[in-house]
């Protein structure tokens, strides 16, 4: 499982020609199953994310996770994130979890996550979605499990 993070400012999400999430000041979390991938897997992944310190606190320091700092989180599916890159000119994506387990695997996730913590934002799963955002900093993290 892959997770790809960005501090923003802002992001917000259309699929045709609608808005339907937006947050400010957070974390948005481009997310990909791979083969192999389990519900505690993803859990942990989530509570990862929520106790991962990428805000500053009072002394400019990366001390601070997105509860802390008061921030909102976005969940965004994003299968290529599985891509293998190892040959040519043309990624594969083997490596992730066929489409129908994923969306299974991704609604799990969302449904935790908001339990866990009210207010997640999230794309639409396999929709051609446009995604707005402003990274802050920039601070990018890529995390695996």
């Amino acid at each position: 499982m892959i997770a790809l993070l960005q501090r923003v400012n802002f992001a917000d999400i259309t699929v045709d020609g609608s808005c339907i999430a937006s947050m400010k000041n957070g974390v948005l979390a481009f997310i990909a199953f791979e083969k192999g991938d389990t519900a505690e897997k993803s859990r942990r992944m989530l509570d990862r994310i929520l106790k991962y310190r990428i805000f500053s606190d009072s002394e400019g320091k990366m001390n601070l996770n997105v509860n802390e700092a008061g921030g909102n989180l976005m969940l965004v599916s994003q299968f290529t994130l599985a891509a293998d890159t190892d040959r040519g000119n043309r990624p594969s994506f083997d490596p992730a979890m066929p489409p129908q387990e994923a969306r299974q695997m991704y609604d799990e996730l969302v449904a935790y996550a908001r339990s866990v913590k009210p207010g997640v934002q999230t794309g639409e799963f396999a929709a051609d979605m446009k995604i707005r955002l402003e990274n802050d900093g920039p601070v990018t993290i890529s995390l695996h499990i």
